[in-house]
């Protein structure tokens, strides 16, 4: 893609990110349909503390999930070094291996065993460190319920994205990029030399690990565990049964109930393994859109198939489902959120450093004698005389072209064995790689930008919902007051019923005053004082 159509790839990735925020703002306004429909806009959820525990009791647990996250983590990278060990051990030994076929497809088969390792240690170790995560958070004893899921969730996510992500991140931004030069290579245990890119940079063995470890992941973990799994543990229990004698078989049938049969059916685990599924699933389509432009099309097919399957493990091989009351996804959505700003920062690197997108656009606009690309291969080559290999570093057969070699060609910006700084950085590099990080800054905020705009155009609410909420909610306030009004008119109908008839009438008597021109009294009130 870097070498076809690096224009298009960009183009794609500044489409793809703005229709992800896109995603995310429609499920809002799923997620405020359904808790209107379910009556949880004004939901509430109140738990009590379960342990009343000082921060001096909590540190030893606090310290325990730091150092056993750091370890795992360690052990994650640890893996991933090995992995590079068995690539670079590899290519050497079928290197030296006499068949031309196997000397030919060196690259493909390392590459191939290489990500089938991978595969298989991540699906492993995302069953142990889901156990892992749920025993730390455990020690850790939350406060409540809410906190106990939210904290696990952190834990299984960190670790599983470190699992998943780190054999690609490797390929994607630091292969090839520490492996030295010709005279000064960069060895591993003073024996393995770094293994480089191939001539066409790791944008396509990127897509190649992207592609086996995602559609891997779907194929197996995703869908034949959960599958595979409980129907083998049916078989089990069937298998059981089926050595008990006949007698104890139809008393076990006629005497169980239809509830009592279920509940040896596959308890239900909670919805946190269906969630960590579809963020990784994610992340795999939005991380690394640019190196694999297929991913949401193979994700939409996994998905659709995964309804059904699912809709089957849940009806057939597992207890019914406790149903309980909750107004969004949680800590979910804002790792979803996370995950959606941290790929526009990857992808940002991705076409950055990883493709040749940007140096060919330094080229074109300052190095093209002619406004073409025309000479481009020959300005990412650096030369090197070969006499100043170091001793046990040079070619086997220095004649096998036919004739002595003394100078080489490789893909660097450096300088020439001619020049008074032999082979240090050319100022070609610095200038091709401040043009890399002003793209990544203007990509990256460009994009952002997009992305607020779409996240400020779509309203959280539709219009509809909050009209009905509105509208309820003016209903409240009037059926408030006319209680209010009731409840006055009944008291001051009670207290003209409880008004004294006897009262004395002097204190509001009239009295009589002869002033009238006709002689006849007027009355008059007179004022005691009180309240009017």
């Amino acid at each position: 893609m870097s070498q076809c159509c690096p224009g298009h790839s960009v183009a794609l990735i500044a489409f793809h990110h703005p229709t992800a925020a896109t995603f995310m703002e429609h499920w809002k306004r799923k997620q405020m349909r359904l808790n209107y429909r379910w009556d949880l806009t004004g939901f509430e959820e109140e738990e009590t503390d379960k342990v009343k525990l000082t921060w001096r009791d909590r540190f030893p647990a606090y310290f325990t999930n730091l150092v056993s996250i750091i370890f795992m983590i360690a052990v994650t990278f640890a893996i991933v070094l090995g992995v590079i060990i068995y690539r670079i051990s590899t290519a050497a030994a079928l290197a030296m291996n006499s068949s031309p076929s196997v000397r030919s497809n060196i690259r493909v088969t390392v590459t191939a065993t290489a990500v089938i390792i991978n595969l298989v240690v991540i699906i492993l170790l995302d069953e142990v460190y889901g156990c892992i995560a749920r025993w730390l958070t455990k020690i850790e004893v939350p406060k409540t319920e809410k906190s106990f899921e939210e904290r696990l969730t952190f834990k299984a996510f960190l670790l599983k994205f470190v699992n998943s992500y780190t054999p690609i991140f490797y390929v994607a931004f630091f292969k090839g990029r520490f492996v030295g030069r010709p005279g000064d290579y960069v060895y591993i245990f003073r024996s393995f030399r770094m293994e480089e890119c191939a001539p066409g940079g790791c944008l396509m063995e990127l897509c190649i690990q992207l592609s086996i470890i995602m559609l891997g992941k779907q194929l197996i973990q995703n869908n034949l565990f959960e599958i595979g799994i409980p129907k083998m543990k049916k078989f089990i229990r069937y298998l059981k049964l089926r050595r008990q004698s006949p007698s104890d078989r139809e008393e076990y049938v006629k005497r169980k109930q239809r509830y009592e049969v279920d509940f040896n059916l596959e308890p239900f685990a909670g919805l946190t393994p269906e969630y960590m599924e579809m963020i990784i699933q994610f992340g795999f389509v939005t991380l690394f859109v640019a190196s694999f432009p297929l991913a949401p099309l193979f994700a939409l097919l996994n998905n659709i198939i995964e309804i059904r399957l699912d809709a089957k493990k849940f009806v057939t091989e597992l207890r019914r489902p406790v149903a309980i009351r909750a107004k969004d996804i949680g800590i979910w959505y804002n790792i979803l959120r996370g995950v959606g700003k941290l790929a526009v920062i990857i992808n940002a690197f991705v076409i950055s450093f990883t493709s040749d997108f940007i140096p060919r656009l330094v080229y074109l606009y300052m190095y093209s004698q002619n406004g073409t690309m025309h000479g481009f291969v020959n300005h990412t080559l650096s030369s090197f005389n070969v006499s100043d290999f170091q001793n046990g570093t040079a070619p086997n057969d220095p004649l096998d072209l036919g004739y002595e070699v003394q100078i080489c060609r490789y893909k660097d910006y450096r300088e020439p064995p001619w020049s008074e700084h032999k082979y240090d950085i050319s100022k070609d590099f610095w200038a091709v790689l401040a043009a890399r990080l002003a793209f990544v800054i203007v990509f990256q905020n460009l994009v952002m930008f997009m992305s607020d705009f779409v996240d400020w155009v779509i309203p959280d609410i539709p219009k509809d919902i909050s009209q009905q909420i509105h509208k309820e909610k003016v209903l409240m306030v009037e059926l408030f007051m006319r209680e209010e009004q009731g409840k006055q008119q009944l008291l001051d109908t009670w207290m003209e019923k409880e008004k004294p008839r006897d009262v004395p009438c002097n204190n509001h008597s009239p009295t009589t005053r002869p002033e009238a021109g006709d002689g006849s009294p007027v009355p008059s009130y007179e004022y005691h004082g009180g309240a009017l």
